[in-house]
């Protein structure tokens, strides 16, 4: 059987690619890191490394313990995690999500944990790419997101729908493709996005974002409605972005004759273990954003 502790050393080596940085996230000598991959080359009876100065390149017999050797380790901790004690109110979860969702959820989770100070909520506000990538990784135990993942370690589970909003400064009173074409576009990262579901659905004319004159950008979720509070151009963005807003009574929003929605999508990794406590707020997050309806 191969040694655990070798193999984790050699694993975290080759992810690296340097042996002092290896010995410093192992918190061993380098010396020390040099010895086990030895000890894992003569219980294998087989070269894992080709050194070449301070630098090295792996053989086809390490790229291949690499590779196996990583699932095996994974799948060590998901074992032991899941032998451990598993108390639903106690423990980190990470999670992460678009800004919108994030700003209407984050506070209520915040409840949960003065509710449960034991139970420590970790979240991230960030893209759907991003958030994916990190289910995939094993970085956060939950992500929503605003479209179904395409990988296939990722289950999505649609839970809710939030709607879209077109938004004017208040003194604008009704909208039409000549009023927004004179007001501008106050844009932010998933601007073409929004405006492509709402406006591709709502005005024969519209056909990407660039039509309208650009009067703006910011990536900071509750600034974006700033510049367009202010008169200088009107944007699109969900629900609870335009609630979050401080200053409501300075913007308006306007129904259009076909309302569109953002989909949103509770995932997980399919493969890794769940803890508890992460099951505890996956079901406090359906829970809220669906009223407790299944």
């Amino acid at each position: 059987m191969i040694n655990q502790t070798w193999l984790k050393t050699f694993c975290t080596l080759a992810d690296v690619g340097h042996f002092t940085q290896t010995a410093e996230r192992l918190f061993m000598t380098q010396s020390g890191v040099s010895q086990h991959i030895k000890k894992l080359e003569q219980q294998l009876d087989v070269m894992l490394l080709i050194r070449e100065g301070k630098s090295f390149s792996l053989t086809e017999a390490g790229s291949k313990l690499h590779k196996q050797g990583q699932k095996l380790l994974e799948a060590t901790e998901e074992l032991t995690k899941s032998v451990k004690q598993d108390d639903p109110l106690v423990g980190v979860v990470k999670l992460a999500s678009p800004g919108s969702i994030g700003l209407k959820l984050y506070p209520q989770l915040l409840e949960v944990q003065q509710q449960s100070p034991q139970l420590i909520i970790d979240y991230a506000f960030a893209p759907n790419a991003r958030i994916e990538a990190d289910l995939v990784t094993r970085k956060i135990d939950l992500g929503l997101m605003t479209q179904t993942s395409t990988s296939a370690e990722v289950v999505s589970e649609k839970i809710a729908i939030e709607p879209l909003l077109l938004v004017t400064a208040n003194n604008i009173s009704s909208v039409s493709w000549q009023k927004l074409l004179e007001l501008g576009f106050i844009s932010h990262p998933d601007a073409a996005h929004h405006a492509r579901l709402l406006l591709g659905e709502n005005f024969t004319e519209f056909t990407h974002i660039e039509q309208f004159p650009h009067k703006g950008f910011s990536n900071q979720i509750g600034l974006i409605l700033e510049p367009v509070s202010r008169g200088l151009g009107f944007t699109v963005l969900p629900l609870h972005a335009v609630n979050a807003f401080h200053n409501q009574s300075a913007i308006r929003t306007h129904p259009l004759a076909r309302p569109v929605g953002e989909k949103l999508y509770l995932c997980h990794n399919r493969t890794a273990f769940m803890a508890n406590r992460s099951k505890h707020i996956k079901v406090q997050i359906r829970d809220y954003l669906t009223g407790g309806k299944p």
